[in-house]
């Protein structure tokens, strides 16, 4: 054994030490002996700790990437040129257009092959003969150049009338050449020397631009992909991981690598949206009941990516958001911008928001029923609002209102419309009841009026109508105000004018919570020409607000985020224009607060003469009609008789449903407010009517309500 591993050996087991009898104080208090550790044993320490140290790995990492850069980058020219120089792009598309199918598209990309197929051989060709064109080209520039240069010494001759002039300009030209071939022989070392590190550079620039590195070199932020533009590899790569077999399956068997399956990625708003033909054996809801997982494998959040189905076969469309642009509020209202903005029930749209690419979304309310539903505190009302907003500024419709929240989210309405009922108890639910119910009376009347009649627009909007359907109170005659049955009056007027009012202008707008059947009936809510949804809490309530089809199209208003995507709505309706071949679109509405709100009523009540707001409807009631007449004209000069006799019965279901003209005329008969013509319509004045209450007897001679 050698004296180095003697030694060796020695130092890592040292010898026993001779035993020794200890004092006390020694044995009570031991000292801590530290064991000799081997030089070399600290040093392997070292070197592991530096070897994993998270400073070393990250130095390790950007060495790396920055030399998979250049290795990357050269890939990435040699493949740019290789396809410059040879047909092999058109190839490749001809071959993605032939697996999808598309043969005009196929038979383009073979013409445009052919054709650089055809040039490239012509340049082939040109440069056969090139050497012998130069030289020609090379001989006679001289030959003229020397001529124009004997010309020039000979013309500067005779100038200076000196004939060592002649020489003159070919000297310098000669002299220039020689200064040129001076400055290229002092920079061409420092160029050969500095070009190759000229072209690493660029290399290098090349592969950092297009991240040509694995993905364990590529920093932090690189690789989480977040915000990564999406490109078609994505896409493929995102759909390949899915975990659906068969669609793993075809991808890896396509020529292109998944290429044909795609149509063009289109900007749409704030975000790109593509159309994906799936291959056969896999269906379109395998897709849209994995979104979460294509979504993160596109490295977006669950609520940027909408799964939708379009017209064609075996395809759904893919919108994919810019990374937290949904995040993002989007900007007010045309209401609040546009001050001399009006509206038009007939032809008109009310500004809701925007959809998903970022366009205006405008809806039709035009003999429409509206139904709107979502979970508490989501921006209901406020997108209920902002219709009913828009549309007060049409001066020809008339709104009788009952917010059964009693919130004074409606109050802004006082002195516009004819009726407003604010309040969450029973004795408002029977008055938000009556008040419909007074709607049917004045749908059924118009639906006897003379063929060609044309209707003023009448909106009967309840909000939190829940309260309504899940009201217990019985009536009189043992009738329920709430339930689903034939015998609830609420729900019996809401189906009659959902049958029949829109043929004369009376629409029903509800907005309610959590859509169940008991909170709202199935034929109710499948009367609504216009739904709508804010953000649910299960796909079977979804069902119950959009309706089947919608949800089975792609619609999906439980996957909205409660509370951070307040005021986004999934639409279905005819009135809004939704997408081809898809059943609903996603809007983010405009918010209006209560005080912007009270300021667009105030453009709307000056445009109208006066109405007179009923907050209270009474019943089983003694009625004075004259001063029943006068209420409801309010502050307008003069009123229509047909209003008169609509805001009679808003007034009072039980005095007034059944009066007709001959009645109106029979009370005013020898009071001297009797109905006269102006501008060939019979109307009652408000002065009259005051001068009839004034001079009236005493005793109260006027006749009473029948």
């Amino acid at each position: 054994m050698s004296d180095n591993v003697v030694r060796l050996f020695k130092e890592t087991i040292p010898a026993p030490e001779a035993p020794s009898v200890a004092p006390a104080a020694a044995v009570a208090a031991p000292a801590a002996e530290t064991p000799s550790v081997p030089l070399w044993v600290r040093s392997a320490r070292g070197v592991r700790t530096v070897a994993t140290h998270e400073r070393t790995k990250t130095a390790c990492r950007a060495a790396a990437r920055h030399g998979l850069y250049v290795v990357g980058g050269t890939r990435i020219v040699a493949r740019r040129t290789w396809e410059g120089r040879t047909a092999s792009r058109y190839e490749r598309l001809l071959r993605a257009a032939e697996a999808a199918g598309n043969m005009e598209a196929a038979a383009e990309w073979e013409e445009r092959g052919q054709r650089f197929r055809q040039e490239r051989h012509r340049r082939r060709m040109d440069l056969l003969t090139a050497p012998m064109d130069a030289a020609k080209g090379i001989a006679a520039g001289a030959g003229i150049g020397a001529g124009g240069l004997l010309l020039l010494g000979i013309m500067l001759a005779v100038a200076n009338k000196d004939w060592t002039d002649i020489g003159a300009p070919t000297m310098a030209v000669i002299e220039l050449v020689r200064w040129i071939v001076l400055v290229i022989t002092v920079t061409w070392g420092p160029l050969v020397t500095l070009g190759p590190w000229a072209a690493v550079l660029g290399l290098w620039a090349v592969g950092k631009h297009q991240q040509a590195a694995p993905q364990w070199a590529l920093p932090a932020n690189a690789r989480s992909g977040a915000g990564e533009p999406i490109t078609p590899s994505i896409v493929v790569l995102a759909l390949r991981n899915l975990g659906i077999a068969p669609l793993r399956t075809a991808i890896k068997e396509m020529g292109d690598a998944g290429a044909s399956m795609l149509g063009p990625i289109r900007i749409a708003g704030c975000g790109v949206e593509v159309d994906v033909t799936l291959p056969s054996g896999v269906s379109t809801n395998e897709v849209q009941n994995r979104r979460r997982k294509l979504a993160e494998n596109l490295a977006r959040h669950e609520h940027e990516v909408f799964i939708t189905i379009p017209q064609a076969a075996r395809t759904v469309r893919l919108w994919i958001a810019d990374s937290g642009a949904l995040d993002e509020p989007i900007g007010p209202s045309p209401l609040t911008t546009d001050q001399d903005l009006t509206a038009n029930y007939k032809t008109g749209r009310a500004p809701w928001g925007q959809d998903l690419r970022g366009d205006a979304a405008a809806l039709s309310l035009y003999q429409r029923h509206l139904l709107i539903t979502g979970l508490s505190n989501q921006g209901k009302t406020a997108a209920l609002r902002a219709l009913a907003l828009w549309l007060a500024l049409d001066r020809t419709v008339e709104f009788r209102i009952a917010d059964l929240k009693g919130a004074g989210d409606w109050a802004m309405f006082d002195g516009l419309a004819t009726v407003l009922i604010q309040g969450p108890t029973d004795d408002h639910v029977i008055e938000a009841t009556e008040m419909v119910e007074s709607g049917v009376s004045e749908m059924e009347r118009r639906l006897q009026a003379p063929p060609g009649t044309v209707f003023p627009p009448l909106v009967l909007l309840v909000d939190e109508a829940q309260v309504a359907f899940m009201c217990p109170v019985v009536d009189g005659e043992k009738r329920p105000y709430g339930g689903s049955k034939a015998t609830s009056r609420y729900f019996m007027a809401t189906r009659k004018i959902h049958n029949q009012g829109r043929a004369v202008n009376v629409t029903l707008w509800q907005g309610t919570q959590d859509p169940t059947d008991q909170n709202l009936p199935k034929l109710v809510r499948e009367g609504a020409h216009t739904r709508a949804s804010l953000a649910l809490g299960t796909e079977s309530q979804a069902r119950m607000a959009l309706g089947d089809k919608a949800v089975d199209g792609g619609a999906a208003p439980n996957l909205l985020r409660p509370g951070l995507d307040k005021g986004t709505l999934v639409v279905a309706s005819d009135g809004i224009e939704i997408p081809a071949g898809q059943a609903s679109i996603t809007v983010r509405t405009h918010y209006i607060d209560t005080e912007t709100a009270a300021q667009i009523t105030a453009r709307a009540k000056a445009m109208r003469d006066g109405v007179t707001t009923l907050h209270v409807i009474e019943r089983d009631q003694e009625r004075d009609p004259l001063q029943d007449i006068a209420t409801v004209i309010g502050d307008a000069p003069r009123l229509f008789t047909q209003d008169v006799l609509q805001r009679l019965t808003g007034l009072s279901e039980d005095a007034y449903g059944k009066w007709t003209h001959a009645d109106l005329k029979r009370v005013l008969d020898g009071t001297g407010a009797e109905p006269y013509k102006s501008d060939g319509r019979m109307v009652v004045g408000r002065e009259r009517v005051a001068r009839a209450l004034t001079n009236r007897d005493t005793d109260g001679s006027t006749s009473a309500a029948r």
